[in-house]
């Protein structure tokens, strides 16, 4: 019986997910306390960008200045963010003719963009022990 419960033990290390640290997200210069924030995470380039299709999204109150958020326990591997500054508290980026965004957002790697961003350019390594990034809201 101890060498079935023993086996049995191994049998689950051994196929269990591969949790990680926790991944903690600053966004800097939020430039006032109104709406909110949210702050998607994504880990394929088909879903970036597409919110409900994100691994997670995060929301946080709008203050100005700094904010920052932590996803917990998250399996190492290769992620994107994007986050924006909800100002008028309606749950989406507002957009200017659809395509320019109106409210303030933040990309991961902080990427110069001329059309929609792509995962690639976006893209950063999470690895077991977590990682800690700063992200600039621009207006």
């Amino acid at each position: 019986m101890k060498t079935a419960m023993t086996v049995i033990a191994a049998a689950l290390l051994f196929t269990a997910p591969a949790w990680g640290g926790a991944l903690t997200v600053t966004l800097q210069g939020v430039a006032h306390d109104q709406g909110g924030l949210r702050i998607g995470l994504y880990d394929r380039p088909e879903t970036f960008r597409k919110e409900d299709k994100a691994v997670k999204v995060l929301d946080a109150a709008a203050k100005a200045g700094a904010v920052t958020v932590t996803f917990a326990e998250l399996p190492p591997g290769r992620y994107a963010i994007m986050a924006y500054h909800d100002e008028d508290g309606d749950g989406g980026l507002d957009r200017f003719m659809g395509m320019i965004p109106t409210e303030g957002y933040a990309l991961s790697n902080d990427p110069e963009v001329t059309g929609p961003p792509a995962f690639e350019e976006c893209a950063f390594d999470v690895p077991a022990e977590g990682r800690a990034l700063s992200l600039n809201l621009r207006y």
